[in-house]
């Protein structure tokens, strides 16, 4: 598996997973789709890491699956798995700490699903964005079917995913797709709300904030309370509720520990 179509790196508690392929617009491969996942449990299994931006180097996010790399075509029908954050890609989903798309060009197909599954995105200003599948002869790939009206509506998910044209950064934050940033220095502003999310924020708190979001895609009200009132008995026990209280009281920045 090479490793040079995706890059990794960690600052400040924030891990950057870069898609690399600049000449291709970081076209989708088998190659990065494996290495993808390896890096992402890389990051949840690392305690420095509290939050994930996931970004495109160059001027591109992801355009798609590459039609010409070896393998890029399903061999057959995909086998089944169980779980629902254990599919193809909804393994993001699981990923039990933020994981946040820098959609910092365009975004086509697989490309536009991978920030599908993201927590949170952001796009930069004049970004291209497409489902493109009915436009190439295919369906909803990956689960948009189900994502996208849950993201933006079920009048909004028809529209994008039946055309496949392609639309920009400022309606995909007008259908709450996305939140759109200024292109200059847009990268430097997804960081920059990456650190102050993992300084201020608890752990321990994003992540069970980011099981209960994905747990209630299913639930009931009744079962969605049930389990805020049980986790909040568990944080109520915990450390980084215990700082979070003194450095309210102290005026302070907090120190959480993730326990």
């Amino acid at each position: 598996m090479s490793s040079d179509e995706i890059l990794y790196s960690v600052w400040e508690g924030v891990a950057t997973v870069t898609l690399n392929r600049l000449e291709q617009l970081n076209a989708w491969t088998p190659n990065m789709e494996e290495l993808l996942r390896a890096l992402m449990k890389r990051a949840a299994d690392d305690s420095a890491v509290h939050a994930v931006v996931l970004t495109g180097a160059g001027r591109g996010f992801c355009a798609g699956a590459d039609l010409k790399a070896a393998g890029s075509g399903p061999a057959g029908p995909q086998p089944e798995v169980d779980g629902d954050f254990n599919q193809r890609y909804s393994y993001l989903m699981g990923m039990p700490k933020p994981l946040i798309a820098a959609i910092n060009g365009p975004a086509a197909g697989v490309g536009l699903c991978l920030a599908l599954y993201c927590d949170l995105r952001f796009v930069a200003e004049g970004a291209k964005l497409t489902t493109a599948f009915a436009r190439r002869g295919l369906i909803a790939e990956h689960g948009s079917a189900w994502l996208l009206p849950r993201i933006v509506g079920p009048q909004n998910a028809t529209n994008l995913l039946m055309t496949g044209r392609t639309f920009l950064a400022d309606e995909a934050d007008r259908m709450g797709l996305a939140s759109m940033l200024p292109a200059e220095g847009f990268i430097e502003a997804v960081h920059s709300f990456a650190r102050d999310l993992v300084k201020q924020s608890s752990p321990r708190s994003l992540r069970v904030i980011k099981n209960q979001i994905n747990l209630a895609y299913g639930q009931s009200l009744q079962d969605a309370v049930r389990l805020s009132n049980d986790e909040q008995w568990q944080s109520l026990q915990s450390d980084d509720f215990r700082e979070g209280v003194a450095a309210f009281r102290e005026r302070r920045a907090p120190d959480f520990k993730g326990t």
